[in-house]
């Protein structure tokens, strides 16, 4: 019988066959979505869950706080005028609203709100007042533009920065940076084993009746390419209200022209800078800073002016001037949709309009700015887009729990150790075509998002110090071999 080697060999004459170029760049994939996912997974485990609580935390929070969001009395309502007189009384010492957002529903209350030293940055605290009779029916502590009372922002505070402040945000930043890596990473493994595999369907719909390995591994291929896109989605949102890449993004979207417009309050026609960075649940954009004396009265004068300009939707929110010099700003806090965030600046000496801005009039690209951080926070269309988060974010936990579920059956039984890595060497063996385009991708993401950028270089650094060390071993191994 003729051996292997015998059979590799080319006939006499015969020229020898090129040899077959090595696949590298699956290999590449499968190794960064494994060491991605090991590693930078529990940080995304806690941000799927968090969101999808958030996604259900307004609902719940209607239900929890319904004595003081909805009205006790029926009738009509009183001027802003009375009820703002009613709440500052209650609250006394003098002070004087820094917003009020009027009923916007029959039925609903109306919130008056004040600044204090307590009360971080975009709280304020909220006293709620029955339009009818305005009797006072509770107060608690509101955040930002969403109004998120304390059980959401409770939650929301956690999926943003675990209760850490700032130096916590990093986590969520990290999370929403490497899970649109991660999520295209896997896209492209799904391609490889679509072309490879011949029970296709198994990577479309789960395979019930596979045991094991292949079992965990179909569920997580095909829930995968289901929430693909979803996933793209929260992680491009999500990175627009980062720490270190939400900077670069408002650095980007200024140098393109692709701000939010943002009404001039400045009574001597200084604009304020427009906007690229809209907040999250209301993050940043909360109560103005402390505005002295507010005539209570004016609040019903401007609010007339403003809906004769372009305010027509009831969800209002009416911000007295923050300091001398400064405008009325009445402008629509409607995040369904029909988006509604129109705006105005009113003089209070003239009374006069002094800008405006409508969402009509905005660019496209601060529209979709607009929807996708209305979606990704569940309230462009209502119920519907909060259970559609909810079940995207707990699809994008259970991916991760399946993950680790796959590394835990891969390991080897006998020696009770942890499985190993796909093979390495995939960039050796690359076109240099293919090893520039890889270096050069990965370091404009990575300055981009500078947070990614910093774990990838720690990635690359320890999966190459730990092949410096399974080669000393194994060389270990060999003279010990030769000399035994």
């Amino acid at each position: 019988m003729t051996n292997t080697l015998d059979q590799a060999r080319p006939a006499a004459g015969k020229p020898a066959d090129p040899p077959v170029p090595r696949k590298w760049f699956p290999p590449l994939l499968r190794r960064l979505h494994f060491y991605a996912g090991l590693f930078v997974g529990p940080f995304i485990f806690v941000v799927a869950v968090t969101g999808a609580l958030y996604a259900l935390a307004s609902p719940v929070e209607n239900l929890v706080y319904h004595d003081e969001l909805t009205a006790r009395t029926q009738g009509d309502p009183m001027t802003l005028a009375r009820q703002i007189e009613a709440a500052n009384a209650y609250v006394g010492g003098g002070q004087a609203p820094v917003a009020v957002r009027p009923a916007p529903e029959p039925g609903d209350t109306t919130r008056v709100m004040y600044s204090g030293p307590d009360f971080g940055p975009s709280e304020s605290r909220a006293v709620f007042i029955d339009p009818a009779s305005a009797a006072i029916q509770g107060e608690l502590t509101s955040y930002g533009t969403s109004g998120a009372l304390p059980l959401r922002t409770w939650i929301d505070q956690f999926h943003r920065s675990l209760h850490l402040g700032d130096p916590g945000r990093l986590y969520s930043e990290l999370a929403a940076s490497w899970l649109g890596i991660i999520a295209l990473a896997g896209l492209g493994l799904w391609i490889t084993r679509l072309r490879q595999t011949r029970k296709k369907k198994d990577l479309i719909r789960p395979a019930t009746k596979a045991k094991g390995y292949r079992r965990l591994a179909s569920w997580h291929a095909s829930a995968g390419i289901w929430v693909l896109a979803g996933a793209l989605f929260l992680s491009a949102t999500g990175i627009t209200w980062s720490q270190l890449g939400g900077d670069n993004v408002s650095a980007l979207r200024s140098a393109l022209n692709w701000t939010t417009p943002v009404v001039e309050t400045s009574l001597n026609g200084d604009a304020p800078a427009a906007t690229g960075h809209e907040g999250h649940a209301g993050h940043g954009g909360g109560a103005s800073s402390e505005s002295g004396s507010a005539n209570p009265a004016t609040f019903d004068g401007v609010l007339s002016i403003a809906q004769g300009a372009n305010v027509n939707t009831g969800q209002v929110e009416i911000k007295p001037p923050s300091g001398r010099g400064q405008a009325w700003v009445v402008q629509e806090i409607h995040r369904s949709y029909p988006t509604e965030v129109d705006s105005v600046a009113i003089d209070g000496q003239t009374m006069q309009v002094l800008d405006r801005v409508d969402f009509a009039d905005f660019g496209i690209a601060a529209k979709l700015a607009r929807w996708g951080i209305d979606i990704h926070m569940g309230s462009m269309f209502g119920l519907a887009n909060q259970i559609v988060m909810f079940l995207l974010g707990s699809a994008i936990a259970t991916l991760v729990v399946l993950g680790y579920r796959m590394w835990w059956k891969r390991r080897p039984t006998r020696t009770r150790g942890l499985a190993k890595a796909p093979e390495r060497g995939s960039l050796a063996t690359a076109p240099w075509w293919g090893l520039l385009l890889v270096v050069s991708v990965a370091g404009i993401v990575g300055i981009f998002l500078p947070l990614l950028g910093i774990t990838l270089a720690g990635f690359v650094l320890v999966d190459v110090l730990l092949g410096f060390r399974s080669r000393y071993q194994g060389r270990a191994r060999l003279v010990s071999r030769k000399e035994g």
